[in-house]
């Protein structure tokens, strides 16, 4: 586990000026066992153009769920989305899609699935790697 992350239960504390709030938190899986592939795998993921991914609010760093040094996998993720028409501008980040996105026959686990993502800040485009085929149609090129 990454030190100083929280992997199961416990308290989180917010506070704005507006208002205090205390939630105790439910389990989730420890945040190193998000990604659980080496690098490499990324070169075999499927590819996918989206026109917009505007709420980029939740997307994350993959330094967080990556022990270690994330810059193989980042370089890896690059090369991939410039074989796409990635123009090199715009962060990559990891986009956690819930199972219940998904068709039931494609039984995704509890878990969901996360793609690795990359918006082109010129034109908005979103680039996006995933390990299992995307259900959805606008996604196909």
């Amino acid at each position: 586990m990454i030190p100083g992350r929280l992997a199961t239960h416990g308290v989180r504390r917010y506070q704005t000026a507006q208002y205090s709030l205390e939630t105790t938190l439910a389990y989730s899986i420890p945040e190193s066992e998000v990604i659980q592939y080496p690098p490499e795998a990324l070169k075999s993921f499927n590819s996918y153009g989206f026109e917009w991914i505007d709420n980029l609010h939740f997307l994350q760093d993959p330094s967080r769920f990556i022990d270690g040094d994330p810059a193989r996998y980042v370089a890896i993720a690059k090369a991939q989305f410039r074989k796409m028409g990635w123009e090199g501008d715009g962060d990559v980040q990891l986009l956690w899609l819930p199972p219940f996105v998904f068709r039931r026959d494609q039984r995704i686990h509890s878990t969901g699935v996360v793609v690795w993502h990359v918006k082109q800040e010129n034109d908005g485009v979103s680039f996006i790697l995933s390990p299992i085929e995307l259900p959805f149609e606008e996604f196909t090129a």
